[in-house]
């Protein structure tokens, strides 16, 4: 297992490399415009960005809180250092290990099952991807438009990217749905591949875990409490396009609102693939092109996304390094915590 762990961290760190590497192959020829547009960008301006890119993520510790409530209430503001400590640990841990170190603070700290706690985190992205696949889709026209068809990574189509992106996520949001409205038929159907899929000394385990993750579902059982999620989904990626919005501000170039819509969804869409922590590379490149498509100069493009990704990377990880300080928890006792829930014992008493 740690060696699968290390393989897909040199893979991440090779594809965040080949990506970086574009950046920098395209931007040697507009090498003054980019020193140029960084040293003389208005740097004040981040600071509202990076208000309101708190308020984005005190939006989405409300959202948890929302979809955690019928496992246990938990407030807001109680979730919103655990929500920062995620965003730390995605950021400087691979894999997006920083879900995890979500469900096992959350566990110790308010006792709420791993399993039923990563389950709300799945239905989180999921809804993420909706939202950043409407906002690809909102302004696809005027893209196809503008590059004549073509993608905005040389030969790659955002129109297939975006709707093979849909059929994952709008599929998985389906299964979700129809397996929270029917808690009992669920189960009866999962009962009944882990007893003919399982070992027979792992289905206690397994059938374990099954529940609870299932117990994490059960915020999306109505038709209301689905479109709150989304509706709050969407005004977190609006107030996130708002610190797109307010650091563009201090660079001398202009795109509307919808762009940066446009170019938020694309670049969040992208950096679901593996990459180094962080997203370096997956996140600038596309970023850049959809600037480029827009009539933004390379070096102008280069130097407001490379300055976007710091400002979006640095303050978050700061304060949830500090968060997780306080609680004194490491990876490595994340890890640890997570295989003490998957022991039988651990479940033994539920599942009877």
């Amino acid at each position: 297992m740690d060696a699968m762990r290390r393989w897909q961290f040199w893979v991440g760190v090779l594809i965040s490399l080949f990506f970086m590497g574009w950046v920098i192959k395209d931007l040697l020829p507009h090498l003054d415009d980019f020193w140029k547009s960084l040293l003389g960008a208005n740097y004040w301006w981040l600071i509202p960005g990076v208000i309101v890119y708190s308020l984005a993520v005190l939006a989405r510790a409300w959202r948890w809180h929302y979809l955690l409530l019928p496992i246990k209430p938990i407030r807001t503001l109680r979730l919103f250092p655990i929500t920062v400590i995620g965003y730390m640990g995605n950021n400087i841990y691979p894999a997006r290990a920083g879900e995890v170190l979500r469900a096992v603070i959350l566990k110790k700290s308010d006792d709420v099952p791993i399993m039923a706690s990563l389950a709300t985190i799945i239905v989180e992205r999921i809804f993420d991807g909706v939202v950043m696949l409407a906002f690809i889709f909102l302004n696809l026209p005027e893209l196809m438009k503008l590059s004549g068809g073509s993608g905005v990574l040389g030969e790659i189509s955002i129109r297939d990217v975006a709707l093979y992106g849909s059929m994952i996520f709008f599929g998985a949001l389906a299964v979700f749905l129809l397996a929270a409205m029917f808690p009992k038929p669920t189960e009866a159907v999962v009962e009944w591949f882990i007893n003919h899929l399982v070992p027979s000394r792992f289905r206690a385990q397994i059938l374990g875990l099954a529940t609870r993750f299932l117990s994490g579902l059960e915020a999306l059982n109505s038709p209301i409490a689905v479109l709150k999620i989304f509706a709050v989904s969407v005004l977190i990626w609006l107030l996130e396009t708002g610190k797109y919005w307010f650091v563009m501000r201090g660079f001398p170039f202009h795109v509307s609102f919808f762009t940066l819509m446009l170019m938020n969804g694309i670049v969040n869409l992208t950096t679901t693939i593996p990459s180094a922590p962080g997203y370096w590379g997956t996140f600038d490149k596309p970023g850049i092109e959809v600037l480029k498509v827009y009539n933004v100069p390379e070096g102008i493009a280069a130097s407001y996304t490379i300055v976007l990704h710091i400002a979006l990377w640095v303050p978050i990880t700061v304060l949830g390094a500090y968060f997780l300080a306080r609680t004194g928890l490491h990876l490595t006792d994340a890890i640890k915590q997570v295989k003490e829930e998957d022991s039988v014992e651990h479940f033994k008493g539920e599942v009877e």
